[in-house]
């Protein structure tokens, strides 16, 4: 029986990819660099916008002129983090019903905690228990202390409670925590990956989480 379901936010609830790829062009155009495509984006994100920036910036940047474009990608992005972004579809819809179910959600990302929490009250508001992003005293994911924190706030069990991501980063995180875990293919990186980081399920839409509830298959 199925208690909790604890989300990742970019790439499996909202589309944030252009947005994140406006600001990691402007941080990138702040240290001279050339831009980088919407593709390579996606392959850069995941692990918290410190790592995709270094990711991002040319091979041999220093430090310092890293932490310029940082800088940079933080200033614009606080300005346009939802010029772009939209949820993706079927989403609202599914979190409506889980509530309606008595099953608890959550968020845990590796974006920065203020924004999450200010896109989960802008573009879900009232649909999550508890939300967690980056914050100064926590790994980040793939390391589980966000999970077991929201688990013990919830007060719900590993044994009860899956978690939902698109990239190798959430399957990792959901094997580190103990927790089942449900890929999704509509995020930022697809259906091979996540059948190669082992993930229990994966689904195509939105709508298919809760037929695998009703049906008693989580």
């Amino acid at each position: 029986m199925l208690d909790a379901v604890i989300f990742d936010m970019d790439g499996t609830l909202l589309d944030t990819l252009e947005d994140l790829t406006d600001a990691a062009n402007a941080g990138l155009e702040a240290g001279g660099y050339p831009n980088r495509t919407l593709e390579e984006i996606r392959q850069f994100v995941g692990n918290g916008v410190r790592t995709l920036m270094s990711r991002a910036v040319p091979q041999g940047t220093s430090e310092q002129k890293m932490e310029e474009c940082l800088t940079a990608f933080k200033d614009f992005y606080a300005q346009h983090w939802q010029d772009k972004t939209t949820p993706y579809e079927g989403i609202p819809q599914l979190l409506a019903a889980l509530r309606k179910k008595g099953i608890k959600t959550a968020v845990i990302s590796n974006k920065y905690e203020q924004a999450v929490l200010e896109l989960c009250r802008d573009y879900f508001p009232g649909s999550f228990d508890a939300a967690r992003g980056q914050r100064e005293d926590v790994p980040l994911k793939p390391a589980p202390d966000s999970v077991f924190s929201i688990l013990e706030e919830l007060g719900m069990s590993k044994e009860r409670a899956i978690y939902v991501g698109d990239s190798e980063v959430d399957m990792d995180t959901a094997r580190n925590a103990g927790l089942r875990s449900a890929g999704v293919t509509w995020g930022f990186r697809g259906r091979e990956l996540l059948k190669a980081k082992g993930a229990d399920f994966i689904i195509d839409e939105p709508g298919q989480l809760l037929t695998l509830i009703d049906e008693g298959l989580i």
